[in-house]
């Protein structure tokens, strides 16, 4: 299960900005949501491989920080995490920021196309992340039924070593995403900002339906 994110954070995380650090002129920022099982890591891969978008994962950038030799934030990550706790939202969002402004600079360009997985979890989140780094263009939503994602999850936990693929920590993590993430989607929703796609076919079946719609949205 990806680190969780909350208000309380170091003060030089995130400094103060009259204006995002990206343009959406220049940058299309899409969020990627959906419950755990519905897929979203597949479907992310593929829009990777066919529409030379980049992906970024909240959970896998904090996972790989904690980690990083002379990390500024690494020891701040495990202490957060060993103890339980949330790790601070301000955190998660200076690193998806360094993690844009990376991949613009490995390709020299200012311009780019991300695809923002797993992220945001909670509507405070969304509007600091649309203040401090990008305004979202799209959100993907993979809209799954919890009973074919429980068996999905109990499917991967054979072979993934996670310890949250596991009927009790599915459900939580189920019960949690529709009573935290849900409110991001149905406010995005309000703003005509949300792709909704029925994520119960095949993957391959899925990526036809979320290619198309995307392709619409961006392109309208």
């Amino acid at each position: 299960m990806s680190p969780a994110i909350e208000n309380q954070a170091p003060a030089a995380a995130l400094p103060a900005r009259d204006a995002p650090v990206f343009s959406p002129a220049d940058v299309t920022v899409v969020f990627v949501l959906g419950g755990p099982g519905a897929g979203k890591g597949t479907q992310c891969a593929r829009l990777v491989a066919e529409q030379g978008f980049h992906h970024l994962s909240a959970g896998d950038l904090l996972r790989e920080e904690q980690d990083r030799p002379g990390s500024q934030f690494g020891q701040l990550i495990k202490d957060y995490i060993k103890d339980g706790l949330i790790v601070p939202m301000e955190v998660t969002i200076k690193l998806l920021e360094n993690a844009m402004t990376a991949a613009l600079k490995e390709k020299g360009t200012t311009k780019g196309r991300f695809l923002i997985d797993g992220f945001p979890r909670k509507m405070d989140q969304a509007h600091k992340f649309e203040e401090a780094v990008c305004p979202a263009k799209v959100v993907l939503f993979f809209d799954c039924p919890e009973k074919v994602m429980e068996e999905r999850l109990l499917e991967r936990g054979k072979t993934s070593g996670r310890t949250d693929d596991n009927a009790e920590s599915i459900r939580k993590r189920f019960r949690t995403f529709i009573e935290t993430s849900m409110p991001v989607v149905n406010f995005y929703e309000g703003q005509g900002k949300v792709i909704k796609v029925d994520a119960t076919p095949s993957p391959a079946d899925v990526s036809v339906t979320t290619s198309k719609l995307l392709t619409e949205k961006l392109s309208s």
